[in-house]
């Protein structure tokens, strides 16, 4: 649907005639990230194939979705006397689809996807997917202006922040166990891997505060003047352009340290336990007298000139025994 004549720019606000240029911007500043940070996963999905990388590129490309939209709406409203609703609507639509999957990505870091875990358990999908529909409900509600819905918002935001502080809390934790454990046994073949994803989890946690911040700083204000609102949606805009770059730059496709994608490959609630980073030799005869639950996978290993009796057996131990273990002794 399309009105025009009444609707045209000559009785707008001279305030908003910035806006066709400053969304013009910013759509080309967000199309060029999109188009370096997909061709970089691309470049690397060799050296680092998985698909955090792939949900982070899909977020820019939205956002510069959402400026073209609204670059076309006000430049067709002053120059060429028309507002669009449906390109309206398309602006509303992308915006809180923007937000919604930002709030994923941060998610999925925050748990641990392809960094400390290769998927995420069902539970964990499940609550996900709630948390990112009732966050796009809240989002609709408060847009639309829905009463109440800006208290649902401050309570969604407060959960939200909540469930990502914590996650992102117990990654470190177990991080820093296991740099602990390696500096204690003298093993310096995972350390550079695993305080590696240390790193990437601190300066997340650093840019999540300042995500936190801006977040409330704008639900708070209170500013709501025609006079101002160019100068509010600049800052905005730069505010949500820096934060996202920093975080995929954080995350990009990169050559990472040696032993990095060693992980275990499902995340779990239980008590986590650093996997072994050696192993314990011994001939068969003592393999055959062997009995433990914790220590239980003998790997044969062939010398280069000799036959399979001259091989040693590498016990390795269950990475889950901890975890096993608790369950068994849960009343």
């Amino acid at each position: 649907m399309e009105t025009s004549g009444a609707y045209g720019g000559g009785g707008v606000d001279g305030s908003y005639k910035l806006l066709p240029p400053l969304y013009f911007a910013f759509m080309v500043i967000w199309i060029l990230s999109a188009i370096s940070w997909t061709f970089n996963t691309y470049k690397n999905r060799h050296v680092q194939p998985n698909k955090l990388q792939w949900m982070l590129a899909s977020v820019p490309w939205i956002k510069a979705l959402q400026l073209s939209l609204s670059f076309l709406f006000w430049y067709s409203y002053f120059y060429l006397n028309l507002c669009s609703l449906w390109i309206s609507f398309g602006v509303y639509v992308m915006g809180i689809l923007f937000q919604t999957s930002a709030f994923v990505s941060f998610f999925l870091i925050s748990h641990g996807y392809c960094i400390t875990c290769h998927r995420l358990s069902l539970s964990e999908r499940r609550t996900m997917a709630v948390q990112g529909c009732v966050f796009y409900l809240t989002l609709v509600g408060y847009r639309a202006s829905v009463p109440y819905f800006s208290v649902f918002l401050l309570l969604n935001y407060l959960i939200v922040f909540y469930v990502i502080f914590n996650h992102v809390s117990r990654n470190l934790t177990v991080l820093r166990d296991q740099l602990s454990f390696i500096e204690d046994e003298d093993v310096h073949a995972m350390h550079d891997a695993v305080y590696t994803k240390y790193i990437m989890f601190k300066k997340f946690q650093g840019a999540m505060h300042i995500v936190a911040i801006s977040e409330l700083a704008i639900f708070m204000s209170m500013d709501n003047s025609l006079e101002s609102y160019w100068i509010r949606l600049l800052v905005r805009e730069w505010a949500q352009f820096f934060i996202f770059m920093y975080i995929g730059w954080i995350f990009r496709s990169q050559q990472l340290a040696p032993r990095f994608s060693l992980m275990p490959t499902l995340s779990s609630k239980g008590e986590t336990a650093l996997p072994p980073i050696y192993s314990i030799e011994m001939d068969a005869e003592t393999f055959k007298e062997f009995r433990s639950h914790e220590w239980h996978i003998g790997v044969p290993t062939l010398p280069r000139k000799g036959s399979l009796n001259d091989s040693v057996l590498v016990v390795i131990r269950q990475p889950h025994w901890y975890i096993l273990l608790s369950k068994h002794i849960e009343p």
